[in-house]
C-alpha cells in the first residue's frame, strides 16, 4: 500500500540573518503550498535470491522534472549506489533515504529488524512531487497570452512540468537551475520525504490533517525523530550547517523559532564530508546506523513555539519577476561585514532584534483580542480594512476596539523599522537586501486600504515580497501587483506541518496526477 506524505513550504516573516545566530528567534509560516512523497513497494513480492544478495531497488520518480533514477541500497552498511546514466542526482532524497533506513536499524529491536529487512527487500518506490507555487510559471503564462494574475496560475494542471533557468553568460554548458519563488521547496520536500519513509518502515504513525499533536504525546515524539533526521539530511545533502527554520516549520508548522546548537548532528559530519553532498566515505570508526543513533540521541536545543497570524489577516506572496538571489552569498555579504565593522553591526542587530520582537509582540496582543471579544475585534478589522492606516483611529470608540487599532498600528511601525534596518545592513554589507525596486512596491503596497505590513521574507532580495492584508483587501493588492508586473501567488499561511495524506481525498488527486504524467 502506498504511503503519501506531505509537508509545507515557508515565509519567514521576521529574523532574517539573526535567525542563523542563538539565540535570536524567527516567526516563519507554513503555507498552502505543500511537498508530496508516495512511497510504496518496488516488487509485489521479493526476488529469490534477495536475501544472498544484501542489496535492494530503489527508483526515485520526480514527474515535474522528467526525472527518474535507479539506485541499489545495501542493506549491510546502507551505501547508496546510482545505477542510472542520469548525472541529476538528488542529494536530499538521497540523504533522506539513508539516514531514515538507519534510524529504524537503530530504533528497532531483533524482531521488527527482521521485519525490517524484509520490507526493504520488496525494493522501495519513491516519487516526489511539489505544487505549483513553489516554482515560477511567469513564463509560461506570458507564453499563453495571459494576464499576470492567479487565476491564470489556477489555470495551470497541478504539478505541472518546470522550466529551467539556463546559464548561458559563461560560454559553457553548466546544469540548468530550477525558477523558484522561495518558499524552502528542497526543505519541504526533503522532510515529505523523511516522512513518508518512516511511517513507511513503522518507525512513527504521522498525524493526520485533523490531528493536532500535543507536547510529550506519542504523535508529538514522532514529529520530533522525523524533524531530526529531516534536519540532518537537510544539512548534509546542502554541505553546510543552516538554521533549519525551513525543516522545522515543514514539519511543525507556523511557529516561533530559536535555531538549534549545530553540534547536535557532528556525528552525521564524521561519516559525511560536509563539503562534498556525495561522498559516501564512511569513518571507519562509525557506521552509519551509529552516526545517526548519536544524531537522534543529541540534545537538540532548538526552541519552537506555535504561532499564526492572528484572524482575519491574509499573508499574499508576490513574484515580482526580476530574476532570483543567492541566499548563501548574501548571508556570507552579511557575516564579512560583522566581522568588518562589529560595532556598527551589533547595533544594527540590536535594532532589528528589538523590532522583530515588537511586531511578535503586537501581532500575538491582536491574537488575545480576538479570543477576549471577538466581535469587538471583528468589526474594527473589518472596519481598517477599507481605510488606509492613517484613518484606521477613526471609528474606534470602544476601549477594546481602540486596543485592536494600537496593536495594528503597532504592528506597522514595528515593520516599517524592520525594513529600516533591513535595508541599513544591506547597504553596509554591499547586497540588496531590500532593493530599490522593492522598497518603492513595498511603500505603495504599505499605503494601501487594510495592509498592515509588507516586506521582503527570509533574506530578502529579489526573490519575492509578500504582505498582510486585513479583511476582504487582498484583492486590491492583487490586482495593483498585477499592474506593476508582481504575480500574486496562490500563497497563504496554512498553519499545520508535516501530515499524512492517505486518508485524504487530496491523495488520491495527487496519485492520479503521477499516473497521468508521462516521462520521456
Amino acid at each position: 500500500m502506498a504511503v503519501v506524505a506531505s509537508a509545507p513550504g515557508k515565509v519567514l516573516m521576521t529574523g532574517g540573518y539573526l535567525v542563523l545566530e542563538r539565540p535570536n528567534a524567527g516567526i516563519v509560516l507554513s503555507t498552502n503550498a505543500r511537498f508530496y512523497a508516495i512511497v510504496k513497494p518496488f516488487y509485489e513480492e521479493a526476488k529469490p535470491d534477495s536475501w544472498a544478495w544484501g542489496w535492494t531497488d530503489v527508483k526515485l520518480t520526480s514527474p515535474q522534472m522528467g526525472r527518474e533514477i535507479m539506485y541499489k541500497l545495501s542493506l549491510k552498511n546502507l551505501m547508496l549506489q546510482c545505477v542510472s546514466s542520469s548525472d541529476s542526482r538528488n542529494p536530499f532524497v538521497e540523504y533522506a533515504l539513508q539516514y531514515v533506513v538507519a534510524a529504524a536499524f537503530d530504533i528497532f529491536d531483533k524482531t521488527k529488524k527482521e521485519e525490517l529487512q524484509k520490507l526493504l527487500l520488496l525494493g522501495l518506490d519513491i516519487t516526489i512531487l511539489g505544487c505549483n507555487e513553489f516554482y515560477s510559471y511567469r513564463d509560461q503564462i506570458e507564453a499563453r497570452g495571459l494576464p499576470l494574475t492567479p487565476e491564470s496560475l489556477a489555470s495551470l494542471p497541478p504539478f505541472t512540468s518546470i522550466a529551467f533557468n539556463e546559464d548561458e553568460s559563461s560560454g559553457q554548458k553548466s546544469k540548468p537551475e530550477v525558477a523558484k519563488t522561495g518558499l524552502g521547496s528542497s526543505a519541504a520536500m526533503t522532510t515529505a520525504v523523511v516522512a513518508a519513509l518512516l511511517h513507511y518502515l513503522g518507525v512513527v504513525s504521522l498525524p493526520s490533517e485533523l490531528c493536532d499533536p500535543l507536547e510529550g504525546d506519542k504523535a508529538s515524539a514522532d514529529l520530533d525523530v522525523v524533524h531530526i533526521i529531516a534536519q540532518t539530511a537537510h544539512c548534509i545533502a546542502q554541505g553546510k550547517v543552516g538554521s533549519g527554520f525551513d525543516v522545522s516549520s515543514a514539519v511543525f508548522g507556523s511557529q516561533r523559532y530559536v535555531r538549534f546548537s549545530p553540534l547536535v548532528i557532528s556525528s552525521a559530519q564524521c561519516i559525511s564530508s560536509i563539503k562534498n553532498p556525495y561522498s559516501k566515505q564512511v569513518d571507519a570508526g562509525l557506521t552509519i546506523e551509529e552516526a545517526i543513533g548519536s544524531v537522534l540521541k543529541a540534545n537538540w536545543d532548538h526552541e519552537r513555539t506555535k504561532f499564526s497570524l492572528p484572524p482575519m489577516m491574509t499573508l499574499l506572496l508576490g513574484e515580482p519577476g526580476t530574476g532570483g538571489s543567492s541566499t548563501p552569498s548574501m548571508v556570507g555579504a552579511v557575516k564579512k561585514w560583522q566581522k568588518s565593522d562589529p560595532q556598527n553591526s551589533l547595533e544594527t542587530w540590536k535594532k532589528l532584534s528589538d523590532a522583530n520582537s515588537t511586531l511578535e509582540m503586537h501581532l500575538k496582543t491582536l491574537s488575545k483580542l480576538a479570543e477576549i471579544n471577538f466581535d469587538d475585534y471583528k468589526s474594527t478589522i473589518t472596519k481598517c480594512s477599507t481605510l488606509e492606516s492613517e484613518k484606521w483611529r477613526d471609528g474606534a470608540l470602544e476601549t477594546n476596539q481602540i486596543e485592536v487599532v494600537k496593536a495594528l498600528l503597532g504592528a506597522r511601525n514595528a515593520m516599517l523599522e524592520i525594513r529600516c534596518n533591513m535595508r541599513k545592513m544591506g547597504e553596509a554589507a554591499g547586497i540588496p537586501i531590500e532593493p530599490e525596486s522593492q522598497t518603492k512596491l513595498l511603500d505603495t503596497t504599505m499605503n494601501m486600504e487594510g495592509v498592515v505590513l509588507a516586506g521582503v521574507p527570509g533574506a530578502g532580495g529579489f526573490d519575492a515580497v509578500f504582505a498582510v492584508t486585513l479583511g476582504n483587501s487582498s484583492s486590491k493588492v492583487i490586482k495593483f501587483w498585477s499592474s506593476v508586473n508582481v504575480l500574486a501567488l496562490l500563497v497563504r499561511e496554512d498553519p499545520r506541518g508535516v501530515s499524512l495524506e492517505s486518508n485524504d481525498p487530496r491523495a488520491m488527486e495527487v496519485t492520479a496526477a503521477v499516473s497521468s504524467i508521462q516521462i520521456d
